[in-house]
């Protein structure tokens, strides 16, 4: 339907039904013969027309099993009580053409509210877009030249010429990722020293590298990411492990997630400990006469041809690590231990090779027993616990939750890397139980 907004303030909308077969110019016919000289000569709708203040009548009808239904449209340019009177008089319409019928006005709808209402979504609409605009075109110019001066900073190293950070050359410690994009992530979040493997073939200049610096590895929480890590633990000399959490990769981190994870990271000694792994970890020749305590006679296993005996009393003290070296021959001496450590040094015996862990309360009760790779999970849980006795590595993670929950002792196999001792907690190693 065609409607002149020239002529349109209001818009009469009714609805006909007729017992019959009509049409269009049987509708608009009934209209202007049936309300002709019923209204007077000021509202006569032939004149209204003429005049532009009635617009032209639309019909739209429709028929069906013998009878016809249609929708009216009037538009009016008269004033409110003026366009009301018309409608009303469209009522009194009892026939169109031969047939009975009738006419229902539905509403008189005020066309300028209509418009306004649509000016006002409208605005609404380009007023958001506007605003999104203008909020995002600072972010998109700052994050638009970061990038392009991130990617200009990623350089090709090595003979592969794999995808790195600008700080590969001269940092002593190195992020591995799997691809160029991760590199780029990690760029965004100020991180230099990253180098890509580009696939899980580790290529020759990692492994290099990893003789050289404190590598960590830090894969995505997928299984494309356990398969590089094998390979990287099977190749390379790994000191530490990061992982993104389960499911996502590196590349999808935010600079929040990327710090966490990086601050999470666990030694690859307890990493191959914790999850099994036994077997699978790089041991470098060289590694063995650098593990040697000061004091062990030089020359033995200067290669690692040989075995080492093992000299200790206790029957359970064979490291499990593979890239641990058994220590010296302990000079025979006397050290008496106090109650409690004498019952820490028990446990640890116990527990010497199942990897697992035992909560103690005030009274050095066991609470529970847990697995070691769920140990920090329970820690954080473990409101009752003041000591732990667990066979594995110390780390800094450990050591930081339990000063959190207040407890006293942290008794472990050995120390990981301890950057920051807590004040209140006590450590306790093997060694330092030795009788």
């Amino acid at each position: 339907m065609n409607i002149d907004p020239s002529t349109t303030k209001y818009m009469i909308q009714a609805r006909m039904e007729a017992e019959g077969i009509v049409e269009k110019p049987d509708v608009v016919g009934a209209v202007f013969g049936q309300t002709e000289g019923l209204l007077g000569e000021e509202l006569d709708l032939r004149d209204l027309q003429k005049g532009g203040r009635i617009g032209r009548i639309e019909v739209d009808v429709q028929s069906k099993k013998g009878r016809s239904e249609g929708l009216i449209l009037i538009p009016s340019s008269l004033d409110q009580v003026e366009t009301s009177i018309l409608a009303a008089a469209l009522e009194t319409i009892d026939r169109v053409g031969p047939c009975k019928a009738t006419i229902k006005v539905e509403k008189v709808e005020d066309v300028r509210v209509t418009k306004r209402n649509k000016i006002i979504e409208r605005a609404r609409a380009l007023l958001a877009s506007m605003v999104e605009d203008s909020k995002t075109s600072g972010s998109d110019l700052l994050d638009e030249v970061r990038q392009s001066v991130q990617v200009s900073e990623i350089v090709s190293f090595g003979s592969e010429r794999l995808p790195a950070g600008p700080n590969i050359a001269d940092s002593d410690a190195i992020i591995i990722v799997e691809g160029r994009q991760d590199v780029l992530t990690l760029l965004r979040s100020g991180i230099k020293n990253a180098i890509a493997v580009e696939g899980t073939n580790v290529p020759k200049t990692v492994q290099e590298l990893s003789k050289e610096r404190a590598l960590t590895a830090f894969v995505d929480g997928d299984r494309g990411g356990d398969l590089i890590l094998k390979e990287l633990l099977q190749v390379a000399e790994v000191d530490f492990i990061a992982r993104a959490p389960r499911g996502k990769e590196v590349e999808e981190l935010t600079q929040k997630q990327i710090m966490k994870a990086l601050r999470n990271k666990i030694p690859a000694d307890q990493y191959v400990e914790m999850y099994g792994l036994s077997g699978q970890l790089y041991k470098p020749e060289s590694e063995f006469p650098e593990a040697r305590p000061a004091g062990a006679p030089p020359g033995r296993a200067e290669r690692g041809s040989e075995p080492r005996p093992e000299p200790r009393p206790e029957p359970r003290g064979e490291p499990r690590e593979f890239r641990e070296v058994a220590p010296a021959p302990l000079t025979p001496t006397t050290k008496v231990l106090n109650p409690k450590l004498e019952k820490y040094r028990e446990m640890l015996l116990q527990l010497g090779g199942s990897s697992t862990a035992r909560l103690l309360d005030e009274g050095d009760g066991v609470v529970t027993e847990v697995p070691v790779r769920d140990l920090v999970e329970t820690l954080k849980t473990a409101k009752q616990t003041r000591a732990v006795v667990f066979d594995g590595i110390i780390t800094q993670r450990i050591l930081d939750i339990a000063a959190e929950m207040n407890m006293h002792s942290v008794v472990g196999t050995k120390m990981g890397t301890i950057t920051k001792q807590p004040t209140g907690v006590v450590v306790w190693t093997r060694s330092d139980l030795a009788p």
